[in-house]
């Protein structure tokens, strides 16, 4: 088959970097990323100037850029930390989003062929999902894979997919804990499989390599209040994670894990990570069986609908774990104005008002 001399979903998305530093990381990239518009949100210090590696079509937004467009709804996105990311998504005019992290570098599969992982995220994307049912050979929709014998011919349509979660060979995805007791691990196991997680199932959703239908469930995927001035960090995309998958669940959404890998060049220091981890390990018993429990009333026929109701749960039954999730429901709610403020044709499907 020949290839399309124009890359896949060219005008249909966008590429979101967090950074502090010069996106050098990028020239690696480039024969997968040039084709695709970049929005680059700038943490911490907005005067410093951030080098981005020429022919690349970027937008760049410093926290001053933030202030001015979201004012005082602003306060819903972190501060030095790269939660500051879902800006990215909500400023975003396209249908789907990848975003990476500038320490991850393209990886090569056991051939030592280096991998597109975007071309693979828009596979997943494009094929459909099968949350309700276990496929044993994994992804049906893969090229010389199927049903097998015993599968509901009713559930083999599948539903769309809304999430695509990239893996990462070298430095694993460690909390500080496991990153103290095991600081020369490294991930060697390339897994040439993609599945849908299934209906009712949480996960540890990792932001570094992610891509998602945004007008599918861009409003589920905020990455929540951390970084400076809050008692929690690197819990932004599990935040994200949970939320997205309970109302994936409740709207009959897919999430596909697996393909593609990319190369975590470095790891962050374990030290560092236990500080901003420490509460959300000891909450992180909590919310789960919080999320585990979650119902959504069928009413809740958007995501928005379904986002500020799960901002009410959430005041009302971790309010009591902790003050701080008083104010993550109020930024929740924040973070659904300032979407819909600025994505008023996406306000709400099937023209019902709220």
């Amino acid at each position: 088959m020949a290839k399309p001399s124009t890359p896949v979903l060219k005008d249909e998305l966008d590429i979101v970097i967090p950074t502090i530093r010069n996106l050098d990381f990028l020239e690696m990239w480039r024969p997968f990323f040039q084709p695709y518009h970049l929005i680059i949100v700038q943490d911490g210090d907005p005067s410093k100037v951030i080098k981005v590696p020429e022919g690349f079509d970027y937008e760049l937004y410093n926290r001053n850029d933030i202030n001015k467009i979201l004012g005082p709804k602003a306060s819903c996105i972190s501060f030095k930390d790269s939660a500051c990311r879902c800006f990215g998504y909500m400023v975003s005019k396209k249908k789907y989003i990848y975003t990476i992290d500038d320490d991850c570098f393209v990886a090569k599969d056991p051939t030592g062929k280096e991998i597109n992982a975007l071309e693979q995220h828009i596979k997943n994307l494009l094929s459909p999902s099968s949350p309700f049912f276990f496929n044993t050979l994994y992804d049906p929709y893969r090229e010389g894979a199927d049903f097998v014998r015993g599968y509901p011919f009713s559930l083999r349509e599948g539903v769309p997919t809304a999430v695509s979660h990239g893996l990462w060979l070298n430095i694993p995805d460690y909390d500080a804990p496991t990153q103290l007791v095991k600081p020369l691990e490294r991930n060697t196991r390339y897994v040439d499989a993609v599945m849908t997680i299934p209906k009712g199932t949480l996960f540890p959703m990792c932001g570094m390599n992610l891509a998602f239908d945004r007008e599918l469930i861009g409003p589920a995927m905020y990455f929540g209040l951390m970084g400076d001035g809050q008692p929690i960090g690197r819990y932004d995309d599990m935040w994200a994670g949970w939320c997205m998958k309970v109302i994936c669940d409740h709207l009959g959404l897919g999430v596909k894990t697996g393909l593609p890998y990319i190369w975590h060049s470095k790891a962050s220091n374990p030290f560092v990570n236990l500080k901003k981890e420490y509460k959300g390990i000891y909450w992180q018993e909590e919310l789960i069986p919080f999320f585990q429990s979650v119902a959504l009333p069928k009413d809740c026929t958007s995501v928005q609908k379904c986002y500020l109701e799960l901002s009410k749960q959430v005041k009302a039954k971790l309010g009591k774990v902790d003050d701080y999730f008083n104010k993550l429901a109020d930024a929740m709610v924040t973070w659904i104005e300032a979407w819909d403020e600025l994505n008023p044709s996406a306000k709400l499907p099937n023209g019902s008002s709220k």
